[in-house]
């Protein structure tokens, strides 16, 4: 049964049980009190003697009730009629509000079910329907936006995929048709690329488990200033050979975290790792911690090439580069800060990006909770 039939059904059901309460109260209630008022009257007026007066009575008295009856009768007939098409009028008016929408709602998630997401539809209504009816655009413009995603993820491991298998098809046809020659430094450039596959495999991996809330992190009490050294002291030598000063800035007083000492440390190297890559022979990348409160505040900053404002929040999604002219040979696999992010949301932290501009350098800061 349509709604429309069920609202018209409602309405009926509505009259119908007013009409018995009023049909009850006119067979029953109604001529009992009728008669007292007669009787009353007919004792004020005072019908010839005693006898004749009750006969009088009790004819009028029969007379006037069944008159009564009959008008009363009349009357609810003619009030069913009315209210019958009045329900149908009104449930014919609501049933439009509310059916049509409905319809539309169950048109549209057809389209969308059939990979049509760019549907949506018209939400002028402030009631529940209104409610209902953006409640389905957001539900499909999130859907819009995980299929672009989607499509996009594949796009991009392609192509991270593609470069060092062509680089290293590359090298084995040159090697087979003697073109290059087998040396050392031919292998290790084959050596690289395979393994260039392998971190990016490892990171697909990785980027998968946390997408999919399976991250396992075995939360201790974690002292933050050796968690920040430890970054630090594996990541200098890099430093060193690039031309970069690494400062260290720690707080006298320990700084005990709950965290998985190896997944923190994982968000340093990969900060760290990408202030290094962005900046150039001369700069200087700064990592901090700071206690606030019951939080621990994590910060690597650096003078490099700096962030755009659509950057900021733009940084932390899969392959993407601010960078674009940069080789990706020359980075890494595009997805680290996105698996950093995972990481310290897992640990029931936030992360976040700020710069003053392109050319001026960034600061990426996490927190972690205090043990």
């Amino acid at each position: 049964m349509s709604l429309a039939w069920k609202l018209f059904l409602s309405y009926l059901i509505v009259i119908a049980v007013s009409l018995a309460v009023l049909a009850l109260a006119t067979a029953f209630v109604a001529p009992i009190t009728f008669s007292e008022h007669m009787r009353g009257m007919g004792g004020m007026m005072g019908f010839g003697n005693r006898r004749n007066a009750d006969e009088n009575q009790a004819a009028l008295e029969a007379e006037i009730e069944a008159n009564f009856r009959q008008a009363v009768n009349s009357a609810l007939l003619l009030a069913a009629g009315a209210a019958t098409l009045t329900a149908a009028g009104v449930s014919g008016l609501i049933s439009r509000r509310i059916v049509r929408p409905i319809r539309r709602l169950v048109q549209a998630s057809n389209y969308i079910a059939e990979g049509h997401y760019h549907e949506r539809l018209s939400d002028g209504q402030r009631d529940e329907v209104g409610d209902l009816t953006r409640s389905f655009n957001r539900m499909a413009s999130a859907l819009a936006e995980t299929e672009t995603m989607r499509r996009q993820l594949i796009a991009d491991v392609s192509h991270e995929l593609k470069t060092p298998l062509a680089s290293i098809k590359g090298y084995m046809e040159g090697l087979q048709d003697g073109v290059i020659p087998p040396t050392p430094e031919t292998f290790q450039r084959v050596h690289r690329e395979a393994a260039r596959l392998q971190a990016l495999v490892r990171d697909l991996q990785e980027l998968s488990r946390a997408e999919a809330d399976q991250l396992a992190l075995d939360l201790r009490s974690c002292d933050g200033k050796v968690l920040v050294q430890s970054a630090a002291d594996w990541l200098r030598p890099q430093f060193e050979d690039q031309g970069v000063a690494l400062l260290v800035d720690l707080p006298v007083e320990s700084v005990v975290v709950r965290a998985d000492f190896d997944r923190a440390r994982q968000v340093l190297l990969n900060l760290l790792g990408n202030a290094l890559q962005y900046t150039p022979t001369g700069g200087r990348v700064a990592v901090r911690l700071a206690c606030e409160g019951r939080i621990a505040h994590f910060s690597v900053s650096d003078t490099g090439i700096g962030l755009a404002q659509a950057d900021l929040e733009r940084v932390f999604q899969r392959f993407y580069r601010v960078d674009k002219s940069r080789s990706r040979a020359g980075g890494g696999t595009g997805i680290g800060l996105t698996i950093a992010r995972y990481i310290v949301e897992a640990h029931g932290g936030r992360i976040w990006a700020e710069s003053a501009g392109l050319g001026q350098g960034s600061v990426f800061h996490f927190t972690l909770p205090i043990a």
